[in-house]
């Protein structure tokens, strides 16, 4: 019995300080994939809209609007877009998953259907990276005229 309490102590001793050097190596590290160091945010990417929103006037009932929110790497370190999502589902982003590397450029592609809308719409889309800060929002605004 004693033998088996001090096999289990060593053993939750070792699997605890195997977790803390895990989170210890974790936090001074620098993301492979990303460059950005998370201890120094100067050098993290940094996303820039040439527009964040794009107003597409009347439309009526039913049509699509389809618009590219182009934008810029303007950081010292690789972008990373790990998500984007609208505020409903009748609007549609597509985003780059490869890096965007500093001064590179990309686009969001953003795709509303006024299918079921009517009156004025503010679509929002939230895209979220790695860059500071971690979300940044683009909106689709207009007016649906709804079908007579």
């Amino acid at each position: 019995m004693r033998n088996f309490i001090l096999t289990a102590t060593v053993a939750v001793s070792v699997f605890l300080a195997a977790c803390n050097n895990n989170k210890k190596e974790a936090k001074g590290t620098t993301d492979s994939t990303s460059n950005a160091s998370v201890e120094n945010p100067e050098d993290a990417p940094v996303i820039k809209f040439a527009k964040n929103s794009y107003d597409f006037g009347k439309i009526a009932e039913g049509e699509k609007v389809t618009y590219d929110f182009k934008f810029e790497n303007t950081g010292k370190s690789p972008l990373i877009i790990s998500n984007a999502s609208a505020s409903c589902g009748c609007t549609i982003p597509e985003f780059p998953h490869a890096p965007i590397p500093p001064k590179g450029t990309g686009v969001i592609k953003v795709v509303f259907n006024s299918a079921g809308k009517s009156g004025m719409q503010n679509k929002v889309v939230t895209i979220t990276s790695n860059a500071v800060p971690s979300a940044t929002e683009v909106y689709l605004i207009g007016e649906v005229e709804a079908k007579k």
